[in-house]
């Protein structure tokens, strides 16, 4: 098993125009890549909404990858109780 670097990188990163130092123990590549996600997801709600100032388009954004997050987090606890009532029914 690969053995976890504590390794702080920084990564500069541009967000919706502005540029972000981020510090973390991931790869860069790992970093801009979720840099890159929120760009995008902010550019999708801008277009729905071209009159929201950054900080209500961040908010929104925030809203909608949250329940993104809580919808995929139901459906892991799901998928886990499923397979656990499977493993009783097998014993």
């Amino acid at each position: 098993m690969e053995e976890k670097k504590n390794k702080i990188t920084r990564v500069t990163v541009d967000i919706f125009g502005e540029d972000y130092v981020v510090k973390g123990d991931e790869n860069p590549e790992y970093i801009e890549m979720l840099a890159s996600y929120v760009d995008r997801r902010m550019k999708m709600i801008q277009k729905r909404n071209a009159s929201l100032s950054t900080t209500r388009i961040a908010v929104l954004t925030a809203l909608n990858l949250a329940d993104e997050l809580n919808k995929l987090q139901e459906d892991y606890d799901e998928l886990v109780k499923k397979l656990e009532e499977e493993k009783k029914s097998r014993t």
